[in-house]
């Protein structure tokens, strides 16, 4: 597994961008995505959506990621 991050496209409301994320980040956010029956794009969108100006889409996957881990 590497550490260092891999750029992913995603498609955010019709618009196209990359996100860099290490892989474990990224099974992690597919593996979250599938237990909630959802695809990687919308899940992406919402957390889009819902994170500060302050806050690069990125990090915002991280930090929904931890959240979630820790939750269990």
């Amino acid at each position: 597994m590497s550490s260092r991050p891999k750029k992913h496209s995603l498609t955010l409301r019709g618009h196209r961008t990359s996100v860099s994320l290490e892989d474990g980040f990224w099974d992690a956010f597919r593996e979250i995505a599938a237990q909630d029956g959802r695809a990687i794009n919308d899940l992406a969108a919402e957390i889009d959506e819902t994170r500060g100006e302050d806050c690069g889409l990125a990090s915002a996957i991280r930090l929904f990621v931890l959240h979630r881990l820790r939750a269990r």
